[in-house]
């Protein structure tokens, strides 16, 4: 069942994300006068099809759900009759096909914004950005934080929750801001600044930054009382429920819950014999924590939450939503870090000052697909908007085969005045189809790797 939801979210993903890229194509052909024989969502073998008349553009479904394409009518793909000539796609002005083109990167920056939008407006409700316990040896220690610090805002821009917290820092140091000033209210509330210093070490990647910073969130000391539990898990194979205090597990006493799962990580796939105390009756149950990769290490997993009393839930919790007006800016501000951020990672990779760890491949997105629909819409459009933004900043890069491939074509026949030559563009676009599977074969062994490590 966890695979089935994994996948289905992840077809869901590409599915939104490749049809409006390729809808961003349709959309300007159609508005320039280019005519369009085929627009399809997946490639291979067609499921379904709609076509009004054999003039019309056909609507296509096709069985691979990992792209799709748009067929223009073009004299460089084959035979075009005289009636459909001034409608072909390489008849068009130069700027009229540099809109086409250009087109589906857009839409995908156009989508994340407006997933963003989407997201501020409904709310996020997430922990305020409380930090927890500071060990030494971390960027924070040495910058000045303690537990109780509770962060206001990251250069100047509020962080009204943990997460906008600590993405915001992750943000501004892969964007090469090497002092990262963090306002901070103390415990006895007086406010203050302090410095995150980073080096090149530091962010090589999104992992290695968060590990060295040493900023956790605040957690209280809480109660092993089993919260929800999720549906496949090991909780609830194993007949845990919602109430259930841990006694004990193998014999030693759980004090509290960070005890039990410091216990659990440690014990991927070996039984634990449990005690459990049900409305007051000791139950002994049996349990085997699933097996996760998490980084380069494997945890044990049970799929279970603790219950957090309301009072201290609402202690720790804060909505942090903006009025449809207000989230326009921040939405358009948001899609344009992040697509920064993007295009800074790909730099560093490239001259060789960041890891290829940061690459994800199919099976990494389809993971995290499903973990973030677990989390809520919120959290599942954030992720979308993230994958958007990507798909269209890989799609403008100068690599032929891609988009910005092709703008780069037309950049250079703009400036000879003259198309460059077709033989040419064919041996750059199998130069940059031969790139582009490298990459995705790269990515594809990053992901398999973090699978088997």
């Amino acid at each position: 069942m966890d695979l089935i939801h994994t996948l289905f979210y992840f077809v869901i993903v590409i599915g939104v994300l490749v049809s409006f890229h390729e809808f961003g194509h349709y959309w300007v052909a159609r508005k320039v006068g280019v005519k369009v024989i085929r627009f399809s969502v997946g490639f291979g073998k067609i499921l379904w099809s709609y076509q009004r008349n054999p003039q019309t553009t056909e609507y296509v479904i096709s069985a691979i759900p990992l792209g799709g394409y748009v067929k223009m009518v073009d004299e460089r793909e084959g035979d075009v009759s005289l009636e459909d000539l001034p409608y072909a796609f390489n008849r068009q002005t130069l700027w009229a096909r540099s809109l086409i083109v250009a087109a589906g990167p857009i839409f995908n920056l156009i989508l994340a914004t407006l997933l963003l939008w989407i997201v501020f407006v409904i709310g996020e409700i997430g922990i305020k950005p409380i930090i927890g316990e500071v060990n030494h040896e971390t960027i924070a220690y040495r910058a000045g934080f303690v537990e109780g610090d509770e962060i206001i805002s990251i250069d100047d821009k509020l962080t009204p929750i943990w997460s906008e917290a600590i993405s915001e820092i992750v943000s501004e140091a892969l964007n090469g801001n090497k002092e990262i000033k963090v306002t901070v209210k103390q415990f006895d509330g007086i406010f203050t600044s302090k410095s995150l210093f980073l080096t090149e070490e530091n962010t090589k990647s999104p992992q290695i930054l968060y590990q060295e910073l040493g900023l956790k969130p605040w957690s209280p000391r809480l109660k092993p009382i089993i919260g929800n539990v999720l549906p496949d898990s090991s909780a609830l194979l194993a007949g845990l429920q919602k109430g259930d205090l841990i006694v004990s597990a193998d014999g030693i006493a759980i004090n509290d819950w960070m005890h039990w799962v410091w216990l659990v990580k440690k014990r991927p796939e070996i039984t634990i014999n449990l005690i459990v105390d049900r409305a007051g009756v000791l139950i002994p149950i049996k349990i085997t924590p699933k097996k996760e990769q998490m980084e380069k290490v494997v945890e044990g997993k049970i799929g279970a939450s603790v219950y957090v009393p309301d009072d201290i839930q609402k202690a720790i919790q804060v909505k942090y939503q903006l009025s449809p007006l207000d989230a326009i800016p921040v939405a358009f501000q948001a899609t344009a870090d992040y697509a920064m951020s993007t295009l800074k990672m790909l730099g560093k990779m490239f001259i060789g000052k960041a890891s290829v760890e940061n690459l994800s491949g199919p099976i990494s997105i389809a993971q995290y697909a499903g973990q973030s629909a677990n989390l809520g819409v919120s959290a599942f459009f954030r992720f979308m908007a993230l994958v958007s933004v990507s798909l269209g900043v890989l799609n403008l890069l100068p690599i032929p085969v891609l988009d910005g491939g092709h703008l780069m074509f037309f950049v250079l026949e703009g400036l000879a005045g003259k198309p460059v030559p077709q033989r040419i563009q064919m041996f750059f676009q199998q130069v940059g189809m031969s790139l582009l599977l490298l990459l995705m074969s790269l990515a594809m062994f990053m992901d398999v790797q973090r699978l088997f490590n």
